[in-house]
């Protein structure tokens, strides 16, 4: 499944400096059992706004990661909370089947 979220850099801030922290969060947060990767994209035209992708196994094995304390995980969120806002898009299930054209 994919968690997705819409990061917002504030003014006066960089896409780089919050992706310094979701790289060492990542890192940590990937060590869970079910964690499948994350991805980072900027908005095309929009340096400022940023997506933000990670996919589990299963929405229980990322409710277990999400339900225990980690310390050091809280510590990086937290320093760079003051410099982005965060909206939760949903997570979404992955699809049955997929579609796509040949040659891909």
């Amino acid at each position: 499944m994919k968690y997705i979220f819409e990061v917002r850099i504030k003014q006066g801030h960089t896409a780089e400096e919050y992706a310094d922290a979701w790289v060492r969060a990542s890192a940590l947060i990937q060590r869970a059992p079910g964690a499948m990767g994350t991805e980072l994209h900027r908005k095309i035209g929009e340096p400022d706004k940023l997506i933000a992708i990670a996919r589990w196994a299963s929405k229980e094995q990322r409710d277990a990661m999400e339900s225990e304390h980690h310390p050091e995980i809280a510590a990086i969120i937290r320093s760079a909370a003051p410099f982005v806002e965060i909206r939760s898009l949903g997570a979404y299930e992955e699809p049955e089947w997929v579609v796509l054209p040949p040659g891909k």
